[in-house]
């Protein structure tokens, strides 16, 4: 490479020319196209000189060539009001770059049409669309001309793969939190909201609580802080033989009410009530005293699942249609004691 010339302008040739090889070789070693005969010493002799003088492919004439633009949209209302679903977005995000693409977010706000046909015309190569909590979504039919996948909701069409929490799984693990430091006496505050979260989390928590032959409370109520506060409130002015010594919540934001509760009925926490949250919003969780236990919504996993089926289906456009639940992770703080330690 010549003294001073810019990385930028550097090209194929360029390339070529450093590694003693031609052109078409070097194209072959860089993008590996079906058929290729480039042994993997060529292969990675080029990759080497490439990298060594600064070469970045034209994304333009790759475009041309592949017709493929490496741009990924995800679409959805409300994608990044809050924090979890901020962990979506980089999720995908890290997923797409790992391809050498480029993620492109897009809020469809009141104009869902609108955005998508402005992602078509900027041909992206598909789309996941997203969801603000999980639901069942209808795939709007204006994505039907491309490759798309659903993150966070479900879809009755056989024809789109998408991927959603574990929501049974994640109360099953809000009761084992509990379980396993020996409370007998556990409640759940649950979201009265008729939503899938709601309740397939009440019916993991209540089913691992009869595992161990108990019959859990479940109190269920607006999803607010307020709402749990005044439930836990009902809940916990009891005799102290009655009144549960652990409680699983729906949302982190309920725990929150939960341990409002708590202190105006002078009960610490964990040494006489133990909390489970659910979200793992670190905002709230380290803010609170002591930091909440919760479990984790898989937002991040989802997204990267959902970009890697999104490639599967532009590289093999009959790929079947695939669906998974993820099982968040229980991030242990110290809002749990052992019950009698």
């Amino acid at each position: 490479m010549s003294p001073g010339r810019s990385i930028d302008r550097v090209t194929i040739k360029d390339v070529a020319r450093e590694a003693g090889v031609s052109v078409t070789t070097v194209s072959h070693a860089l993008n590996n196209p079906e058929g290729s005969r480039v042994s993997e010493e060529t292969r990675a002799h080029v990759r080497t000189v490439a990298t060594a003088l600064g070469y970045r492919a034209n994304p333009s004439a790759r475009a041309l060539r592949t017709r493929r633009t490496d741009t990924i949209a995800l679409v959805g209302r409300d994608l990044a009001t809050t924090e979890h679903l901020g962990r979506m977005v980089r999720g995908a995000q890290e997923a797409v770059r790992s391809r050498g693409g480029l993620l492109i977010v897009a809020d469809t706000s009141d104009d869902e049409e609108g955005v998508i046909s402005t992602l078509i015309d900027h041909q992206v190569d598909g789309v996941i669309l997203g969801a603000l909590y999980h639901q069942e979504l209808t795939v709007p039919t204006a994505l039907a001309s491309l490759p798309t996948v659903v993150v966070n909701a479900y879809t009755h069409d056989a024809r789109y793969s998408w991927v959603v929490p574990d929501e049974f799984m994640g109360g099953r693990a809000g009761a084992e939190v509990l379980l396993a430091c020996g409370h007998r006496r556990v409640a759940m505050i649950n979201n009265h909201d008729d939503i899938p979260a709601a309740h397939r989390r009440e019916e993991g928590f209540v089913a691992r609580c009869r595992d161990s032959g108990l019959e859990p409370l479940v109190l269920a109520c607006p999803p607010t802080g307020r709402a749990a506060h005044d439930a836990a409130a009902r809940l916990l002015d009891a005799q102290p033989a009655e009144r549960p010594t652990g409680v699983f919540c729906f949302s982190d934001t309920m725990g929150m009410g939960v341990y409002a509760a708590a202190a105006e009925l002078g009960l610490r926490i964990p040494q006489d009530l133990s909390v489970v949250g659910f979200d793992d919003m670190v905002l709230i969780n380290e803010s609170l005293s002591p930091p909440l236990t919760s479990i984790a919504l898989p937002h991040a996993e989802m997204a990267a699942w959902a970009v890697e089926r999104l490639y599967e289906l532009l590289d093999a456009p009959t790929t079947p249609a695939q669906n998974l639940r993820i099982v968040g992770r229980v991030v242990e703080r110290e809002s749990v004691a052992r019950q009698g330690g």
